[in-house]
């Protein structure tokens, strides 16, 4: 049976992800840092429609605590074929305004725990000559956002650590990808009132905003796909066109 790990999995596109990999026989461990409650209640849910699931709490900023999510999955379940790196954070501040804990806070949430937990997870998919890590990146990382640069930056910066893995681990069967989503009706987009949403569905060709499950499905495909490796792969409707 093999296992995948999702960061940043209790809640969002990471909720949809676990579905997506549980349903599929996947021994699934959710991360997360803050969402006990949501982590908890999915892995009811999962269990409840007869999958396999774990929760684990982790602060990724940390390198100890990507060591312990890590060691914690090898220990219960022997193996890592699938990484998913999905937790992040936003922040909406004029470039002015940003501060250097700004800096800190959006970079070690969305750039550096992908650093550190793909280190650690490399390190058993390598020893097995197999692998599949795939990093959520975003619209913004491809484009830029105006007030969003922080975020803009590492995401960007995701992207070049997927393509820069991609060469460096291809020779060892281990394929890395990323995807880069558009707006997504999740959490992180509820500041946004209903009269911006629909101003938003204007420019984008499909004229409806994405659902996590738009995303769980183009993760499905990439971990089957044995051929595709340094990617990264825009799922919005058309609207970066």
């Amino acid at each position: 049976m093999k296992t995948a790990i999702i960061t940043g999995g209790a809640q969002g596109i990471g909720r949809a992800i676990s579905i997506v990999l549980a349903k599929n026989g996947y021994n699934v461990v959710i991360n997360y840092n803050k969402s006990e409650k949501e982590a908890l209640e999915l892995k009811k849910y999962i269990e409840n429609n007869n999958g396999i699931a774990e929760v684990f709490k982790a602060d990724l900023t940390k390198r100890e605590e990507s060591k312990k999510l890590i060691q914690f999955t090898i220990e219960k379940f022997k193996n890592i074929d699938v990484l998913i790196n999905n937790a992040g954070v936003s922040l909406i501040k004029l470039f002015t305004d940003y501060t250097d804990e700004d800096w800190n806070r959006i970079i070690n949430n969305n750039l550096y725990s992908a650093f550190c937990t793909t280190q650690e997870a490399v390190k058993y998919m390598i020893n097995r000559k197999q692998g599949c890590i795939i990093n959520i990146s975003s619209i913004w990382g491809e484009i830029g956002a105006s007030c969003e640069c922080l975020y803009s930056i590492s995401k960007a910066g995701v992207d070049a650590l997927t393509k820069s893995l991609a060469k460096e681990l291809g020779p060892s069967n281990i394929r890395v990808n990323s995807i880069a989503p558009g707006i997504i009706n999740t959490r992180m987009n509820n500041h946004l009132s209903d009269e911006e949403k629909e101003d938003i569905k204007e420019d984008i060709p499909l004229e409806k905003i994405g659902e996590p499950e738009d995303i769980a499905k183009c993760v499905e495909w990439l971990i089957e796909d044995n051929y595709t490796t340094g990617q990264v792969i825009s799922i919005n409707g058309g609207w970066s066109i």
